[in-house]
């Protein structure tokens, strides 16, 4: 599962030079060019080569396997022909390392790992003229930084999210309404805070931080410099001998909150509603800090094997009435505005706030942290993704 409004770089060849797992990136506007292409480019998808190949996060690519009542790959394959063979893959981690090998077509890549894919050359750019229902597509998912460069869309948004503040109402008083909790207070619930597992969780320290401690000078949770990201990291490790367990798995979570073991710590919505389910006494709020989230990118491979079916794909998954279906299903906001009128509960916009741009204003996007500062800054390096992880293994001892 997964996943900040700053201005476009200036050049391909500059995000080459600045990521740090660059390798070369593919060329070509916005027209689908880089590696193979869709055949009869700009005037439409050509025939379907017979399948697809894709890398997708659990619950966005669902077969009826899972459940036989939960299935939009089968009417895919029956109205386009192009069978799917499904990749589920566990972190952005191992996204990127699969799109690598060049045997897959698509991935739904988060804002952690997209600008990694893009400057390693691994996706391209999309023609968006060949993906119908992009035109319905909420406009402040499009040209953000994590899912374009210089004004050229590297993917078609598929939903967003913002990641929650949860605490066990029975155990946590007063009712918290700041990060405050989990990190300078943590210690009030030694042992039983949680904290998302992954290098991008230094955001959400650095996003604290932008209020906690205001002569840092961070503008951007992911636009660390040095000196920035050393706080964050001794703010994390502070916090860290309070932590119970650290998660990836909501599941993990669910148990967790529902047993006691977890008191309070990040979430999704749908860890909150699921955990309610489970008759867990547990409440989410977006602190008044704001919160890091994720918005995932469908990416299309610069070396795809078969463009004509990935794009076909990208414009099934965000078509409205399938659109709704991975939303409810996975629990996040879909992002064809017109799949609102066609989710099974009726309220499900309203509770992911999904027309709600006042809400996700608020929301700062997973974006790969890299050395050319994503706040503007020009006379200073910034920290990339490479440090933020050696840095999260030092926090995790």
């Amino acid at each position: 599962m997964r996943k900040r409004k700053t201005s476009a770089w200036r050049s391909a060849a500059a995000v080459c030079a600045l990521l740090l797992t660059a390798a070369g990136c593919g060329s070509g506007g916005d027209d689908g060019k880089g590696g193979h292409a869709p055949d009869t480019l700009g005037k439409g998808k050509g025939k379907g080569e017979g399948e697809v190949n894709i890398i997708a996060w659990a619950g966005y690519a669902e077969d009826g396997s899972n459940d036989p009542e939960v299935d939009w790959v089968h009417p895919f394959e029956k109205k386009t022909g192009c069978q799917v063979h499904t990749k589920t893959a566990g972190t952005s981690d191992e996204m990127v390392s699969l799109m690598k090998t060049g045997q897959y077509d698509t991935v739904s890549a988060s804002g952690d790992a997209t600008l990694r894919l893009i400057a390693s050359g691994d996706a391209a750019p999309v023609n968006t003229k060949l993906v119908p229902h992009y035109k319905d597509i909420f406009p402040a998912l499009k040209q953000q930084p994590f899912n374009s460069r210089d004004g050229r869309m590297y993917g078609i948004p598929h939903g967003r999210g913002a990641n929650l503040l949860m605490y066990r109402t029975d155990k946590v008083r007063p009712a918290p309404d700041s990060w405050r909790a989990v990190f300078d207070d943590a210690a009030r619930y030694d042992g039983h805070v949680t904290a998302y597992d992954s290098p991008i969780y230094i955001a959400d320290a650095a996003l604290y931080l932008m209020r906690a401690e205001p002569s840092l000078g961070i503008k951007n949770p992911y636009a660390l410099d040095r000196k920035q990201l050393d706080a964050a990291v001794a703010l994390l490790k502070k916090q860290h001998k309070a932590v119970g367990e650290y998660w990836s798995d909501y599941q993990k979570e669910i148990t967790a909150f529902k047993g006691g073991d977890s008191v309070i710590g990040t979430t999704w919505q749908v860890i909150a509603n699921l955990t309610r389910d489970e008759k867990a006494p547990v409440k989410a709020v977006l602190p008044k800090e704001g919160a890091t989230g994720w918005s995932d990118t469908w990416m299309v491979s610069s070396k795809a094997d078969h463009p004509n079916c990935a794009y076909k794909w990208l414009d099934w998954i965000v078509s409205p009435k399938v659109n709704a279906q991975v939303a409810e299903y996975f629990g996040e906001a879909p992002s064809n505005r017109k799949a609102c009128a066609e989710t099974s509960d009726p309220d499900h916009c309203a509770v992911f706030h999904a027309d709600d741009e006042k809400y996700f204003q608020r929301v700062h996007f997973w974006t790969t942290p890299i050395k050319q500062c994503l706040d503007g800054r020009k006379n200073t390096d910034c920290t990339d993704y490479a440090q933020w992880t050696r840095a999260w293994t030092e926090v995790k001892g």
